[in-house]
């Protein structure tokens, strides 16, 4: 997806260090964009990624029925998940 053809108004300031600032430039380059397009360009399906999955999910027709059916399931005891879930865990 590019982001060429959209209106630009706002501003995104970004502090990195120097290493990882030349890391994107040459990453950039290789993609024939400045940094600012490679950052935006990135940064928009990176947050398209992260967000799908809260959004939309698509199953087929055998998909939607055994998601049905396992919603429609009576709930079940898990012993060793109420006792993992009652103990301390390692961070405290």
């Amino acid at each position: 997806m590019s982001t060429l053809n959209l209106s630009k108004t706002e501003r995104i300031d970004v502090r990195a260090s120097s290493s990882v600032k030349q890391l994107l430039q040459e990453a950039a380059r290789s993609c024939h964009k400045n940094v600012s397009e490679f950052l935006l360009d990135a940064g928009v399906i990176a947050a398209n990624q992260a967000l799908a999955d809260r959004r939309h999910f698509v199953l087929n027709d055998d998909q939607w029925q055994a998601f049905q059916q396992a919603l429609d399931r009576p709930v079940q005891a898990k012993p060793r998940l109420k006792k993992l879930l009652s103990e301390p865990g390692v961070l405290g």
